[in-house]
C-alpha cells in the first residue's frame, strides 16, 4: 500500500463519524456489515488484549489484500470473510503518519468506546476511511 498524500492524512483524520459518507455506506457497508456479524466476538476481545497490554485506541484496519499496518489478526480466506482484519493502535497510525500529529487529539476526542465500538480503518485501493461499528449486544 501507497503511503497516503498528506492532504489524504489530514482529511482522513475529519471524517472519524462516517455514517453518512455515501461511498461507504454504498459500496462497502454491506458487506462490512456481513463480515462484523461472524468477527465482532473476535476483534472485541483483540481490543481488550491491546487496552490490557497498555495500547490506546485499538484500531482494526481492514483490507481484501495485505496492508503493511498492524498485526493480521484475522485472514479472509481462513475465517470465509470479505475483509482481511489487522489489529493496530493509534500510535501506529501516527508513526505511518495515517493520523496526523497535529490531528491525534481531535482522533482522541471522536474515539467511541472501545467496550462498545470496534474502530474500523477500511482501506480498499484509493479508499481510506474509519468508522465506528457497535459491537452486538450480549
Amino acid at each position: 500500500m501507497q503511503r497516503p498524500a498528506r492532504r489524504t492524512v489530514d482529511y482522513l483524520c475529519g471524517m472519524m463519524d462516517t455514517a453518512n459518507d455515501p461511498e461507504l455506506n454504498g459500496k462497502y457497508l454491506g458487506t462490512i456489515s456481513r463480515d462484523f456479524v461472524k468477527v465482532s466476538d473476535t476483534l472485541k476481545e483483540a481490543s481488550y488484549q491491546i487496552r490490557k497490554a497498555g495500547f490506546a485506541y485499538p484500531i482494526f484496519a481492514i483490507a481484501k489484500e495485505g496492508i503493511p499496518v498492524g498485526q493480521l489478526l484475522l485472514d479472509r480466506v481462513h475465517v470465509q470473510t470479505d475483509w482481511n482484519y489487522f489489529a493496530s493502535f493509534l500510535e501506529e497510525f501516527v508513526q505511518r503518519e495515517l493520523v496526523a500529529p497535529e490531528n491525534k487529539d481531535r482522533f482522541i476526542e471522536t474515539y467511541k468506546d472501545p467496550d462498545e465500538f470496534a474502530c474500523l480503518f477500511v482501506v480498499d485501493r484509493e479508499f481510506m476511511r474509519f468508522v465506528f461499528i457497535p459491537y452486538p449486544e450480549d
